[in-house]
This record gives C-alpha cells, sequence and structure tokens, in this order.
C-alpha cells in the first residue's frame, strides 16, 4: 500500500538518555544579564514608510529546485543575501524588524501509556517531550496567535564590511500585516533505540503518494502507518491545511546526530564493527532513506547538526570535537548536505560562555562554515558575534518543564493549562 522499506530495526550503535536539560539555569542567567542584545538591537536594513508588496503562496505547492545538490563540505547558502520572494502570493507583505520567536521540541509522545508506565524513561520523557496530543493543541494556538513559519536560513546573512570582512546581520523579514515570525526545529529526529519501545514513531518514510508519514508499531506490536503520530508529519499536515502558517511553504529545521543513524535508520558507522555484512546494511539503510531527506527537503524542511554523538561540548576537548564534527560531516553531512546551522546538546556553549569568549573550540567549528550557533534559553536571545563570522542564540523549549513550571513564560504561544496531558505522571505543577 505504501512505498516504504521492510528494514531490520533493532538496537543501533548505543543508546541515548533522554536529552538533559543541563545548562538551563546557567542560560536564564546569561539572558538576564545580556538581555541588552535581543533581536530588536540587532543591525538590519532601513525600512522605508510604505509596505513593500511581494507575494507568498496561498496553497501548500512547493517550488523544487533542479539544481545539483552541493558537497557536504561546499559553502553553506546562507552565504547569499536574504532576498524576499515569494510568488504567487495574493496578500501584500510589510517590513517586520521585530522579535523573531525559536522554539525546539523532541520527538512527540504517540502512545503515552508507554512512555508514561514508570520504566526507567518515564520521567526523562515526561522532563523533555511533548505528547501528540500537546503539540497539536499547541500548533493550533500558535497558529491563532498570529505567528508564521520562517526560515532560520531568511532570519540571518553574511555579508561583507567595509573593511573586506565577512559578518553576519540580521535582515529585515516582509511578512503579511499582523504576523509574526517563529523559527520552529526539533531535536535528535533520530529515533533512538530506547525510543521504540517507549511510545514514539519509529522512522519516517515516503508513502506511495509521496508525503511523509510516519512508521511504528502500536501497543499490540502493530504496523501503523500514520500522519498523526509524528511531529515531522503533524506539522506537515497542518501547514497543507493552514498554507497562511508558513512563509513560501517552510515547515522547521531538523537537528540531527548520527550515532544511532538519522530519521529511523541506521546509517552509522561502528569503529568496533567493520564487517562486510554491517557495511553491506548500512549501505542499505542509506539506500532507503535518500529518498526521504530528498522529499523533506522538497517541501520546506532544512537539517541542521546536533554533532555526530550529542556530546558536551563545553567539557569536551577540541580533539574529541574535531573527531565528532568530521564524523558528523562524513556520515550525516553527506546525507542532508551543506548547512550553517550548528544546536548545542544539552544548551551547553563551548568554552563555557561564547557569549563573551572565542576560544578554540567555537573558532574550530566555525572554520567548517557554520554561523548561527544555538543554544536553550527561556526568552529571545540573540547576539552578532564581534570577534568572528557568527551568531549566537537561544531557543524556548516546549516541554513537560515547562508545561509544569513555565506557564507565563510561554502565554504568547499558548496556555499550558489548556494542552497539558493528563496522560501525563502526576508531578504537579506551579500553576
Amino acid at each position: 500500500m505504501f512505498g516504504w522499506h521492510k528494514l531490520s530495526i533493532g538496537a543501533g550503535a548505543g543508546d541515548d538518555s533522554v536529552a538533559r536539560l543541563k545548562g538551563r539555569r546557567h542560560q536564564r542567567r546569561l539572558v538576564a544579564l545580556l538581555g541588552v542584545f535581543s533581536f530588536v538591537g540587532c543591525a538590519a536594513a532601513p525600512v522605508g514608510s510604505a509596505p513593500l508588496v511581494v507575494m507568498y503562496p496561498t496553497d501548500s505547492s512547493v517550488i523544487i529546485s533542479d539544481a545539483s545538490e552541493p558537497s557536504a563540505t561546499a559553502r553553506p547558502p546562507i552565504s547569499k543575501p536574504y532576498v524576499p520572494s515569494y510568488p504567487n502570493a495574493k496578500t501584500p507583505l510589510v517590513a517586520y524588524d521585530g522579535v523573531v520567536e525559536n522554539l525546539f521540541f523532541h520527538p512527540v509522545v504517540a502512545y503515552p501509556e508507554l512512555a508514561f508506565n514508570g520504566n526507567s524513561e518515564t520521567k526523562g520523557i515526561d522532563t523533555s517531550m511533548v505528547t501528540v496530543s500537546e503539540f497539536d493543541k499547541m500548533l493550533q494556538s500558535i497558529y491563532d496567535n498570529n505567528y508564521i513559519l520562517v526560515n532560520w536560513n531568511d532570519v540571518w546573512s553574511e555579508y561583507t564590511d567595509s573593511n573586506g570582512v565577512q559578518r553576519m546581520r540580521k535582515n529585515t523579514l516582509y511578512l503579511p500585516i499582523g504576523k509574526k515570525p517563529l523559527v520552529i526545529n526539533f531535536d535528535d529526529v533520530n529515533y533512538y533505540p530506547y525510543m521504540l519501545k517507549t511510545g514514539f514513531t519509529y522512522k519516517l518514510i515516503v508513502g506511495d503518494d509521496g508525503d511523509i508519514w510516519s512508521w511504528g508499531l502500536d501497543p499490540q506490536g502493530n504496523e501503523v502507518v500514520s500522519q498523526d503520530l509524528d511531529a515531522i508529519t503533524i506539522l506537515d499536515k497542518f501547514v497543507k491545511q493552514h498554507p497562511d502558517f508558513s512563509m513560501n511553504g517552510v515547515k522547521g529545521c531538523i537537528n540531527l546526530t548520527g550515532y544511532a543513524g538519522v530519521l529511523g535508520y541506521r546509517t552509522q558507522t561502528d569503529r568496533s564493527n567493520t564487517s562486510p555484512e554491517f557495511e553491506a546494511n548500512r549501505q542499505k539503510e542509506i539506500a532507503a532513506v535518500e529518498p526521504v531527506i530528498a522529499r523533506l527537503k522538497q517541501t520546506g524542511w532544512y537539517f541542521a547538526s546536533h554533532t555526530w554523538g550529542h556530546i558536551d561540548l563545553s567539557t569536551s576537548s577540541l580533539s574529541t570535537i574535531e573527531d565528532d564534527f568530521t564524523r558528523w560531516q562524513a556520515e550525516v553531512g553527506s546525507l542532508v548536505g551543506p548547512t550553517d546551522i550548528i544546536v548545542y546538546p544539552f544548551g551547553a556553549r563551548p568554552d563555557g560562555s561564547d557569549v563573551t569568549q572565542t576560544g578554540p573550540a567555537f573558532t574550530y567549528i566555525q572554520s567548517l562554515g557554520f554561523r548561527i550557533f544555538a543554544s536553550v534559553g527561556d526568552e529571545p536571545f540573540t547576539k552578532i558575534k564581534t570577534t568572528i563570522d557568527a551568531v549566537i542564540c537561544d531557543r524556548m523549549h516546549p516541554d513537560g518543564t515547562t508545561l509544569r513550571y513555565a506557564r507565563k513564560t510561554y502565554l504568547r504561544f499558548y496556555d499550558a493549562k489548556l494542552v497539558f496531558d493528563p496522560s501525563r505522571p502526576d508531578y504537579g505543577t506551579n500553576w
């Protein structure tokens, strides 16, 4: 019925604990101390008094480029200047220079009865994830509050200053009147082995209809192909139903590690297993995921690095970081194409605090072509680095922790009281 590959979905090379919230208190202090570097204070092109009339699509169609795919090490696309160009629109767009919100999610819980059954992962999943029910309600509320999805790469661009030095700058966006820009992104869309028994979908596939679907097993062990159980497919459907929720068909950024493969396919190498059989199966997995990646990119999705091994960049040695990024480029970048976005695991900044420092770890990562460095925080935050061609920013985190204990902070997006899933464990709230 659907065109997916029947592949073995056993445990990969190693497991991962649910992403910790390490460093968030530190991030909050940084945000409070350095709030002067908000989006509003960033450089932008001057804006005239009359609105610029350009167009954005009113349906969910996507223009697919026939340009050849650049190599994983090619200069990333953000180096190109931002040019607002939205053909076929029927609504005028106006200049916007305010705050660009940024929200990130982990994979969503499809089956709460498996995720919250008291297993060893229950507490971590409750801390860091939202359920399908919560995600559905959050999306509707975010849309109702007049947010519109924009591409991270449209928010920033690289230019050459008067001294011939390349720098980053914040662009003036052009949006429908009354809309507020939102970058949405998803960490760890790898479908780690622990997720396969704790209530998540298993992988993304391309159906015979050409759409992206999720594949997995329900609590009874039955195969389920759906577009209603995974954040990626849910957002796809929502934008199809509400095309005015997206600028030019953009969806979100998928932030990938590599140690357990990508998108549910075990494409990773294993230095302890170099057998021909292992490599042959790895190549089959690579062949199976390639059309999934291609279709995601055709339909408004793009990718970022989350490091290969989900490593803590604030404590890892430079040699460890170099090995990890080399491996990510070889195993993940080679599949998803170039990116200049790095999303810090655990929100942990290189050098302890790259807000005020630019040490060897940050410099090395930047030398690979990364220009947007994303951490975690409780409010919008960004700062263009003055010593190097890069910008740093924080992403807010809808999850069990903020649903329980940060309701007021997220009210401009949704009300935790209205979206909270009663199937969660009884850990209390501060409402």
